[in-house]
Formats: C-alpha cells, sequence, structure tokens
C-alpha cells in the first residue's frame, strides 16, 4: 500500500485536492463509490484509504487471483470471489462479510464506467444480507474533493433508500464528467 506521507503528498499538495468526512469505526461496512467514470478512480481510492489509515478490500473474479497475481491483488486489499456453482456475486459477497471478523469492501454501484442512469441493486442487497450500513462516498473531480457521507442504514423501503443515495450521488462530477451519475 502507498505510504500515508507520500498519499498525503501527493493527493493534497500535487493533486491539490480536499477530503471531507470519516470513515465509521466500525469492522464491517460497504463503501459505495461514486461516480465511477475512469479508470484513475482506482488511484484515488488507494490514496484516500492510505491517508484515512482504513484498512478497505475491492473484489475481483478468482481467476484474477492466480499463482504470479494473488500476491499483488491481495496486497492491496483484494478478496477473490468464486462466482462458479451457481453462486452469484450476491451471496458471494455475504459469504466473504460472514467469514471475516473485519471486512469493509469498496463497490462502485453504477457496475459500469459507462454512463449510467440509475445505481445498480446489487451493492444494496450485499449490504441488506450482511447486515452492514452503507457508507456512502463521492469523488467530485470538478471540486477536487472526495467526500465520506455518514453511514446510512437501509430500511424496508428500497425505493425510499435509492431516492435518499442517489440524492447524495445525483450532480457529482466525475472524471469523465459525460459519464457522471
Amino acid at each position: 500500500m502507498i505510504g500515508n506521507a507520500l498519499a498525503r503528498g501527493i493527493y493534497f499538495g500535487l493533486l491539490g485536492w480536499k477530503l471531507e468526512g470519516n470513515f465509521p469505526k466500525l469492522p464491517k461496512y460497504l463503501v459505495a463509490v461514486v461516480p465511477h467514470t475512469s479508470w484513475l478512480d482506482f488511484f484515488v481510492g488507494l490514496m484516500v484509504r492510505s491517508i484515512t489509515r482504513e484498512k478497505i478490500n475491492f473484489i475481483g473474479k478468482k481467476e484474477l487471483f492466480g499463482p504470479l497475481t494473488a500476491w499483488f491483488f491481495k496486497s492491496l486489499g483484494g478478496a477473490s470471489i468464486d462466482r462458479s456453482g451457481g453462486k452469484g456475486n450476491v451471496e458471494g459477497i455475504v459469504s466473504l462479510y460472514a467469514s471475516r471478523n473485519v471486512f469493509r469492501l469498496a463497490l462502485a454501484p453504477e457496475g459500469t464506467r459507462k454512463k449510467v442512469s440509475q445505481l445498480k441493486t446489487g451493492f444494496y442487497h450485499i449490504a441488506q444480507q450482511a447486515g452492514v450500513p452503507i457508507i456512502p462516498v463521492t469523488f467530485d473531480y470538478k471540486n477536487k474533493k472526495v467526500s465520506i457521507h455518514p453511514p446510512f442504514y437501509s430500511t424496508d423501503s428500497q425505493i425510499d433508500d435509492f431516492k435518499f443515495l442517489e440524492g447524495i450521488f445525483k450532480g457529482v462530477v466525475g472524471y469523465n464528467a459525460d459519464k457522471s451519475f
């Protein structure tokens, strides 16, 4: 992982970005990062993770975690997911939460770097089934700011929950502005 001092120097000094909010001191949660419009978001996320000193994971299909690459992806906080045997992404990720004492997962609710008009539902179902809060995080390239919002606990109304979450994410400009949510 990139060192804290180096990450701070690049993020705040060289790039001139701001960081708003804090991650909660909870052992498990799901970080919903929007908008995801570029591969550069991964590096912004790594810097924020280093600056905040939070252990936050990401997932990848198990094939990425082969004998030659597993060490690299695991060192960055990667966790492999097995989608074989009819197991879907939601069930596989929920089992990761169940098998670990501490697990904080960052996902892009859009499910792609392309332009979307609505969020996918997988992240929401993962949080519900794993019994963890959603931490909305916005990557605002226009204002050079990452905002970490307070924990959001889903209710029994997915429609209302999505209205609330989309209200946080709407209008935030990603690296590729035309692909922003």
